[in-house]
């Protein structure tokens, strides 16, 4: 079993069948998943996106200022942030939000030595607010984190099962990868991760594990090695 991951979560996941904002009962199986991983004693530290309130890159291409749109696209993180804190509390799990932004008492700013401090602690961590910057994508701040935190493996919960040859929703003759190199994915220009992303991975050697969050138990099923995803490495 792993000692200490990080799960990065898609906003998109958060909205359920409602086609916007965050739907409490996907919210809770996320909450439920993570307070049972986090009492077998794996330290968890989350980044979770905000592309079920905004996203950056779609509100510049309707005109918004890209800086100001992906600073929208943040503070729409920490909605979902404190939501997922919020539910994870009602469970019982001890959970902290830092943002990479100041906005205390919102959240804590981010401190490596505070945020380990507290996953060794038992505290679930979810880092807001994505790298603090511009032009980087929540993807990257999943990287960064994981690199920062010093996790064993980056986790990505996706609505998809896996990594493709193409899209599985648009090219039924796609067929999926169990293992895959960062180079190959580079190489293939597969959407995975923003390229940013997949090469902070490849250059500090963080492995990244594609699977299905949204299907109940699978968190639970990749920590004890289930094979139901995309291992991405070197």
């Amino acid at each position: 079993m792993y000692h200490r991951i990080l799960l990065k979560l898609s906003g998109e996941s958060l909205m359920g069948e409602q086609g916007y904002g965050i739907d409490r009962l996907r919210l809770q199986q996320y909450a439920q998943q993570i307070y049972h991983l986090a009492n077998a004693g794996v330290q968890i530290g989350i980044v979770i996106g905000g592309g079920n309130i905004f996203r950056g890159l779609s509100g510049a291409q309707k005109g918004f200022d890209r800086v100001k749109g992906d600073q929208m696209g943040m503070l729409a993180t920490v909605i979902n942030s404190l939501a997922l804190s919020s539910a994870l509390e009602a469970l019982g799990q001890k959970v902290r939000v830092m943002t990479n932004v100041r906005m205390e008492p919102i959240g804590e700013y981010f401190s490596k030595d505070k945020a380990v401090r507290l996953l060794n602690k038992g505290n679930v961590v979810i880092f807001a607010a994505g790298t603090g910057n511009p032009y980087f994508t929540t993807d990257s701040a999943s990287s960064l984190k994981a690199i920062e935190i010093e996790a064993d493996i980056l986790f990505k919960g996706t609505r998809v099962d896996g990594i493709y040859t193409a899209d599985p929703e648009k090219d039924p003759t796609a067929t999926k990868f169990t293992e895959i190199t960062y180079d190959e994915v580079l190489r293939r220009h597969l959407k995975v991760m923003d390229l940013t992303a997949i090469t902070l991975c490849m250059e500090n050697q963080m492995p990244i594990y594609v699977f299905d969050m949204d299907t109940v138990g699978n968190l639970q099923r990749v920590i004890n090695g289930e094979p139901i995803g995309t291992l991405v490495k070197p």
